[in-house]
């Protein structure tokens, strides 16, 4: 695959940064930087999986560049997207074959909206093709995905990666709760707990015909090919171990992440030490990790898993209660979901927990506060690491992947953050890799 010449990526660069120069003390990207630049200036975009998500991210992109090529192995979603008046405005190319994207040389950003089984894989490439990547999350389906896709951000680190997890950049809630516990208004944090409710039950689902609009056998990718049957496609794949987590990755990827930085845990050799699984319950029968009938969803609808770190904190990664990230403190308690931040400290607190700017900075890398997809084409200009970034974002990854794998065998797992390895217990390590259909490997870089 050919990558954007250097001196495309030069000129996009030096395009921002001069309008960047015009304002004081940053260039307005609620305003998108590039959308009122000559064409041949502007970011070239390709959107990878174009389905319910996938449409509404596209639509997030077209706001900072031209949506020239649409990808999706359902082709119903690929033209809709090509002829959407926010995104292809019917001039965009739209294909099957993801790979016919990441072949263009005119590709400066591709978005990854695709079910998780897929997203390491496309991601990877489109960045050994020379492409900004945006992933939605979970960005990874096992632990050592985690490692794949890292390594080869190190080695392409001069191009933009953002993953899809948008409460890092929700200020008022997340980013306040999370600069509240860094800067000790809660005092010693003894334990969080992770509300991401259970995975749906359902089942048996019949085997159906493939519709002609799908090309079943790539929607698969890696996997074990399988009868198709309605329910295992589209958004409903999210609640099959085959191709994602459960909730683990599905909410998880957004409350353990906001969790994890909080806790100042998220950097490499970070992580929980102790997992313990033993209350999990499966909507099917299990037998050594893995459902024992085919037909149904898969995934926890009941759960608590514990997660200890080394210094004593426990994190308890739960399907019951409310939806939102409780952090219990030697000074007090909050309360922090999509919906509200409270707690007595927010009030005992209310000025000391106000950001100035240096706060929001530090959060940001060095960057303003701003909007998710803002940030991430601000990266693209600027250089430097997005807000969600693929390093700290798998560390989050490996609490949520582990607390799978410790609920899938329903007992204790010894986790060395240090060696990315499960201690003691072959069975459990089995999970961190899985056998790949052939043809479908994911680089190693």
């Amino acid at each position: 695959m050919k990558k954007p010449s250097a001196n495309r990526r030069d000129f996009l660069k030096t395009s921002a940064l001069a309008a960047a120069a015009t304002s004081v003390p940053y260039f307005p990207w609620s305003t998108p930087a590039f959308a009122n630049d000559e064409a041949n200036s502007r970011p070239r975009i390709g959107c990878i999986g174009v389905g319910s998500m996938g449409t509404g991210d596209a639509r997030q992109h077209a706001n900072f560049g031209d949506v020239l090529a649409v990808c999706d192995v359902d082709s119903k979603h690929a033209d809709r997207a090509k002829n959407h008046d926010g995104i292809g405005k019917g001039k965009a190319d739209a294909y099957g074959d993801y790979r016919k994207v990441l072949e263009r040389d005119d590709i400066d950003v591709v978005s990854v909206v695709t079910p998780d089984h897929w997203h390491v894989k496309i991601a990877i490439e489109a960045l050994q093709a020379g492409k900004h990547v945006f992933c939605q999350k979970p960005l990874t389906l096992t632990l050592e995905e985690n490692k794949l896709i890292r390594n080869a951000c190190r080695k392409y680190s001069d191009q933009a990666f953002l993953v899809g997890t948008q409460q890092r950049s929700t200020k008022d809630k997340f980013l306040r709760a999370v600069n509240m516990v860094q800067k000790g208004l809660l005092g010693d944090i003894r334990k969080v707990t992770v509300g991401i409710n259970g995975s749906p039950k359902g089942g048996p689902f019949p085997v159906a015909e493939v519709p002609e609009n799908l090309n079943w056998d790539m929607w698969q990718g890696q996997v074990q090919p399988v009868d198709y049957r309605e329910k295992r496609c589209h958004y409903q794949f999210r609640w099959w171990y085959e191709y994602s987590g459960g909730k683990f990755t599905d909410w998880g990827a957004h409350h353990v992440d906001i969790a994890m930085w909080a806790l100042n845990k998220n950097g490499e050799g970070q992580g929980p030490v102790e997992i313990d699984g033993t209350d999990v319950k499966h909507p099917v029968e299990y037998k050594d990790g893995h459902a024992v009938v085919d037909d149904s969803y898969n995934t926890s609808h009941d759960f608590s898993v514990i997660n200890t770190f080394d210094d004593g904190i426990v994190m308890d990664v739960t399907s019951r209660g409310d939806n939102g990230i409780t952090f219990e403190g030697t000074k007090g308690r909050i309360f922090v979901n999509r919906g509200k931040i409270v707690g007595t400290p927010i009030n005992e607190n209310w000025d000391k927990d106000q950001f100035d700017q240096e706060d929001l900075e530090r959060l940001y890398k060095g960057k303003p506060a701003e909007g998710h997809k803002n940030n991430f084409y601000r990266c693209i200009a600027e250089g430097g690491l997005t807000v969600s970034d693929v390093f700290s974002h798998v560390q989050a990854m490996s609490a949520c992947h582990l607390s799978a794998i410790a609920g899938r065998l329903g007992r204790k797992i010894k986790w060395d953050p240090k060696t990315e390895q499960i201690i003691g217990d072959e069975q459990a390590a089995s999970f961190i890799a899985r056998e790949r259909r052939e043809g479908f490997d994911i680089p190693r870089v």
